[in-house]
């Protein structure tokens, strides 16, 4: 929710590749956000933080959420309030691997997915680490590739995260 126009970003790709890719909505901090989000085609929601409002409008939606978290006191509330999987941010700026490592222990059964600082070069770290999923922003989608609209760049990234995620996987 952090970009120009979002929702209608949302509506635009749900709407083009329907069928095709499964749409979410990131930074979302409150419920109406997630409601419109969902309204435009938002099949899953993100926040950067534990918003309650945001968990419920999600699950009143049957709609997949990812609470954001960072101490092993916010993922366990992310988790018990309802989170289907819980976003770990800034996971590199707290020890990365290491870290979801130690969240791993008292919490085998939560589904963590690191975000922030996410690379190519880690990633398949943060599998072994035991990562459900991860999440990639400005690592795969660069201002740059944006502001040059050099989609061609920006799927060149994307497809180089995806093998390095079913490597790691499958590893």
């Amino acid at each position: 929710m952090t970009v120009p126009n979002a929702i209608g970003a949302i509506a635009s790709v749900a709407k083009r590749f329907a069928g095709k890719v499964i749409v979410g909505a990131g930074t979302v901090t409150d419920a109406q956000t997630a409601k419109r989000a969902i309204e435009a085609g938002a099949k899953f929601i993100v926040s950067p933080c534990l918003v309650r409002e945001v968990v419920e409008a999600a699950h009143q939606s049957e709609i997949a959420v990812l609470p954001g978290a960072l101490t092993p006191t916010e993922v366990f509330e992310a988790f018990r309030l309802g989170g289907d999987m819980v976003k770990v941010f800034p996971a590199q700026s707290v020890g990365g691997a290491a870290y979801l490592r130690a969240l791993r222990g008292p919490y085998p059964d939560i589904p963590l997915v690191p975000t922030g600082g996410v690379t190519l070069e880690n990633i398949g770290e943060m599998f072994k680490a035991g990562a459900a999923a991860v999440g990639v922003g400005t690592e795969m989608i660069t201002k740059d590739a944006l502001a040059r609209r050099d989609y061609a760049e920006i799927g060149s990234l994307a497809a180089q995260f995806l093998a390095a995620a079913r490597q790691a996987r499958t590893a």
